[in-house]
């Protein structure tokens, strides 16, 4: 649904991806040293103030303190704070000021006296003041009253709070948590956990630092209070210019006093808000860039000179004392997702059409049940089956006439009670597959099964009720995944799942892919909760199934030849071999007995050299003649392997000729270049088409006759919903003054680069080609190089019109050898001598199969070299479009700037131009299906200049297998010469930015993608805490606030135009317009 540029020129996404081992240094604006008017008073050589004593001092903007100065110095008052230049300040809370609103969190008045109080919040907390207000229903955790009365005790969560009213009870064990026991009386306090929050009991306990949400102590008593986030949570102890006195605000700072340091602060910023800072002297913020211009460089610096001069900037707030900050605890409850802060204004307003339909929140009370299945299989179907066997015997006599949901595993769903809480069932199952005992097919057994149903839990829908009217943060997950369950039920009886999609050959036409797959068209489902309310998601969707062929006609599609002709070789045994393993088949020789079998592997002999015993006398006999005597049937390939059914201790054996493919297998392992291609034809649809096959599906799902969605009352409508949206305006970008056209407005997505320059053309001065393909002849190779040096020049690029060395042509099996070979020759041959290549320009074969993998990672990981590839039928078949897209790769490549945002450059950006700041993009690739022992990649980019950020640089880093984390974000290792060293990838880029641009980010923003809902919590908390500690490596108290964004691309929403007519609502494809 998302259009791009046109191929003529704006930047297409690349083909290759782009992995920077070495990063290069980018360019940034010049900085300059700020130094602040003298202050007056006495001028003693300043000392370096510990982090936790921030301070201003008179005259210049550093975080060194000065004996002298107007209103250098700082005073520890005890109602107020002062910034130390004489002026009044506010009053925070110390004594009975007019009470702030709480914001929505509604946490309580952190006071001593009894202010009027304010509605709880969603999660319950209670009144944290010493009088018994009413109280308020307890939430989901269990959180008890805080009051002052004894009121009656709610059962306690999962992370075992315990009952904090006025009297002393028995105290429960704490949770993970750690909180502690916030009644009256004086308990033995427990240790805090990792959110250490502390004892809001009328008590003076030793208080611990706060949690990164900066809740304080509500309790009576005057502890040192911490400094409040920008919720609007309590405020700070002052610190005045003047004497300390026992007043709510402190004294006006006076000329020339003293430093009276104040207590340590232990204050964690908001995980989407710290506090409001801004940079100081000696650096500072350069101007915006004139058009057309390019930063200037700053000059070059090592890692640990960047790091030094990170200590030497100071972040602070012209407004406000700063104050150290500490990195975030991991804790899965210190930190929740914030609320949509409110509705956009910008754009046109429109009616789309989303790929949703409503659904009716059932009213039944709904209950789980334990189910174990004895003996134990691991097969989802058998489970399933057997469920379905008792439902049918027992569902009238013993179970009240209910229709159980089942998942396949260990939970089963009632829409209302059993007439049990636990019961045992037999049931005896027929099993489809069986062995060969001696050659001989036994007779089909039947498996019996103890069923065991227990009574678990109530499944309450209350929260998902409160989620969708708004009043509660975060999905309950639990819910949804039993109304999931529900709706699943009749499409997994109907239909083949994969995952969360559902196949049948019934639902489209089948489409052939090659090497013995097929395509299968079907659906995704997924209930879904929306602002709208609670939705049932429908999408089209296609994937790859083994053909039903006969295994002979499977083998010879696979390895494109026929396999009677001339024997297998032992490449040919392994590719059928990882083919076959695993696949159920059915013998065809006995007439209507189709039985199934699951390949384990294939014969190392012949069929006509196999021979087994057939009886206890040891007569042995050919697998020929056996199949000859006993069915009549003469095996013809007797040169082609058995296939291998049952265990390797009693292996049985079956020839390729008498069995079939049994339909409706997925193929899950890795398709070729060649299936993809085919499978994306059949999956690319107009949104015209697609909406209709949408609502087709639905249609004949009819979720209206569904048993399973009338038992538990459930309501699915058969219209799509109608969504408001907004058109928003394309942005405009900014090009070389030098060309024809400086800007440029893109259309329903599209512009061109004709008469336009890029922004910041990079230089190319030494390069170099490899043709790895036996189409093209040298001559060809070299026109076309010819041609594209042209177009990178006219682009506004430096790029030298001649290789450095002749083009070369080798055979892709040697690709190692030549791509090193080629890289050492050019060192030799440029001028001076050592020089490295700037580019290395590739030809490859249009099918080239594992080549152009091999190539990105020897020249990535191995020699550090930037490579562009380029097909063989671009070679022949050269457009001007074509070089200009290449040419704005390259430039992007070697470090040049294709165009950027002119709102960028006039600071006119929100939360990205109005301070530095860094955004990253990181993302985890995992092993394809199959491959056990490969590493998953982890890659984060950052930005390397600003206010345009434009410019990115790369990381990549190999991991455990399957590892959704990324590791190397933040690593601590012991080193025998220099002690404990930190490093990672966030502290790699902070640096790099800070080198390009002279300038450390006041402000990161995290795109991350690739996690799973499921996943949120954990991805967040541990690479956030990564983030935070990098951070703090630089600086003790370089604590940047952080916006942590998830990006989520496949999740099966699908807009479509309200009118597909109007061409005012739509491009040219029917999709509905860009933004």
């Amino acid at each position: 649904q998302i259009s791009r540029p046109a191929a003529a020129a704006g930047p297409r996404r690349p083909r290759e991806p782009i992995m920077v081992r070495k990063k290069r240094t980018g360019t940034g604006e010049s900085s300059g040293e700020a130094s602040g008017a003298p202050g007056q008073g006495s001028s003693q050589p300043a000392e370096r103030a510990p982090p936790q004593q921030h301070q201003q001092h008179g005259g210049g903007r550093g975080w060194v303190p000065q004996q002298g100065g107007r209103g250098g110095g700082q005073h520890l008052g005890r109602g107020g704070q002062y910034q130390g230049q004489g002026g009044p300040a506010a009053h925070r809370p110390g004594g009975p000021p007019e009470y702030q609103q709480r914001e929505y969190q509604g946490r309580g008045h952190p006071g001593g006296g009894p202010p009027e109080y304010q509605p709880r919040d969603y999660q319950g907390r209670g009144h944290p003041g010493g009088g018994p207000p009413e109280y308020q229903p307890r939430d989901p955790q269990g959180r008890g009253h805080p009051g002052g009365a004894p009121p009656e005790y709610q059962p306690r969560g999962p992370q075992g709070r315990g009952h904090p009213g006025g009297a002393p009870p028995e105290y429960q064990p704490r949770g993970p948590q750690g909180r502690g026991h916030p009644g009256g009386a004086p308990p033995e306090y427990q240790p805090r956990g990792p959110q250490g929050r502390g004892h809001p009991g009328g008590g003076p306990p030793e208080y611990q630092p706060r949690d990164p949400q900066g809740r304080g102590h509500p309790g009576g008593g005057p502890p040192e209070y911490q400094q409040r986030d920008y919720q609007g949570r309590g405020g700070p102890r002052p610190r005045g210019g003047g004497m300390p006195q026992p007043s709510y605000g402190g004294h006006m700072g006076g000329r020339g006093g003293h430093n009276v340091p104040p207590g340590q602060s232990r204050t964690v910023p908001e995980l989407h808000q710290a506090p409001d800072v801004q940079y100081q002297a000696p650096v500072v913020s350069p101007s915006a860039s004139g058009a057309g211009s390019s930063s200037q460089p700053a000059a070059e610096v090592s890692s640990g000179q960047v790091e030094q001069q990170f200590q030497k900037l100071d972040i602070s707030d012209q407004s406000s004392t700063s104050q150290a900050i500490q990195p975030a605890p991991a804790s899965s409850k210190s930190v929740r997702f914030p609320l949509r802060p409110g509705m956009g204004k910008c754009g046109d307003r429109c009616v789309v059409k989303a790929n949703h339909f409503f659904a009716e929140l059932p009213d039944k009370d709904l209950h789980q049940y334990d189910v174990t299945i004895t003996p134990e299989v691991t097969s989802r179907g058998v489970n399933r089956a057997v469920i379905a066997e008792l439902v049918k015997l027992y569902r009238q006599s013993h179970m009240n006439g209910r229709l159980p949901a089942y998942d396949g595993r260990k939970s089963l769903y009632t829409a209302g009670p059993l007439p049990f809480t636990s019961r045992t069932f037999e049931i005896a199952l027929q099993d489809e597959d069986e062995g060969l005992v001696g050659g001989q097919a036994t007779p089909r057994r039947e498996r019996q099964f103890r069923v065991v149903i227990k009574y678990a839990a109530r499944a309450d829908l209350h929260h998902l009720a409160m989620f969708l009217a708004g009043r509660q943060p975060d999905a309950p997950q639990e819910a949804l995944q039993v109304l999931d369950i529900v709706l699943r039920e009749l499409p997994t009886a109907r239909y083949s799942p994969v995952s969360r999609s559902f196949y049948s050959p019934n639902l489209g036409r089948r489409q052939r892919l090659g090497d013995g797959l097929e395509s299968w068209r079907g659906f995704y489902q997924s209930i879904r909760p929306t602002q709208m309310g609670l939705s049932l998601n429908i999408d089209m969707s296609s994937t790859a199934f083994i053909e039903p062929l006969p295994v002979i006609e499977f083998v010879a599609q696979l390895l494109c030849r026929d396999i009677s002709v001339r024997p297998l070789t032992d490449s040919d045994r392994v590719k059928i071999k990882k083919a076959l393993r695993g696949v159920k088949v059915e013998v065809t020789h006995r007439g209507n007995m189709r039985r199934k079998y699951r390949i384990s592997g294939l014969t190392s002999q012949a069929t006509r050299e196999l021979s087994f015993p057939v009886d206890d006398r040891g007569t042995v006999k050919t697998v020929v003649q056996y199949f000859l005597e006993t069915y009549g049937f003469n095996i013809q390939h007797t040169t082609l392997p058995c296939l291998q059914v049952g265990n390797q201790q009693r292996p049985n054996y079956l020839p390729m000729e008498v069995c079939k493919i049994v339909e409706g297998q997925r193929y899950s392992k890795r398709l070729n270049e060649k299936q993809i291609t085919a499978l994306l034809k059949v999956t690319c649809q107009r949104p015209q088409e697609r909406e209709k096959d949408i609502l087709q599906t639905v249609h004949h799902n009819a979720y209206y006759e569904d048993p399973y969605a009338q038992e538990f009352g459930i309501k699915i409508d058969e219209q799509l919903a109608s969504v408001e949206a907004r058109v928003l305006p394309p942005p405009r970008l900014k090009y070389h003054d030098s060309g024809r056209e400086k800007d440029v407005l893109p259309r329903v997505g599209q512009w061109n680069m004709m008469n336009k320059k890029m922004v910041n053309g990079g230089r190319v001065g030494h390069w170099a080609c490899i043709n790895f393909s036996r189409n093209v002849q040298d001559n060809a190779a070299k026109v076309f190089c010819h041609e594209l040096a042209i177009m990178c020049q006219i682009s506004g690029m430096n790029f030298a019109p001649e290789p450095v060395l002749p083009v070369l042509s080798a055979r892709p099996e040697h690709v190692e050898r030549a791509l090193k070979a080629r890289y050492h020759d050019a060192m030799n041959a440029s001028k001076p001598p050592g020089k490295e290549l700037d580019l290395l320009i590739v030809i490859l074969p249009d099918n080239n199969g594992s080549l152009y993998g091999d190539l990105k990672r020897i020249c990535e990981t191995e020699l550090g070299l930037v490579s562009q590839c380029c097909l063989t039928k671009h070679v022949f078949k050269m457009s001007k479009q074509y070089l200009a897209n290449v040419a704005l790769k390259i430039n992007v490549k070697v470090g040049g700037r294709n165009t950027v945002l002119v709102d960028a450059l006039a600071r006119r950006i929100r939360l990205v131009t109005d301070r530095p700041t860094i955004i990253f993009g990181a993302d985890v690739t995992h092993p394809h299906p199959g491959e056990d022992s490969s590493p998953s990649i982890a890659a984060v980019v950052a930005s390397q200049d600003w206010p345009e950020i434009t410019k990115y640089a790369g990381l990549v880093s190999a991991q455990a297998h399957r590892q959704e984390l990324i590791q190397d974000l933040f690593k601590v290792w012991q080193d025998p010469q220099r002690g404990t060293v930190t490093g990672g990838m966030i502290k790699e880029l902070l640096i790099s930015f800070k080198r390009a641009t002279g300038q450390k980010p006041q402000r990161i923003i995290f795109y991350r993608d690739g996690v799973s809902e499921g996943q949120f919590y954990q991805v967040l908390l541990f690479e956030l805490d990564a983030i935070r500690k990098a951070c703090a490596s630089l600086e003790p108290n370089y604590q940047p606030p952080v916006t942590f964004v998830v990006v989520q691309k496949r999740h099966h929403t699908r807009l479509f135009a309200n009118n597909h007519n109007d061409q005012r609502t739509v491009d040219r494809s029917g999709n509905i317009l860009p933004g």
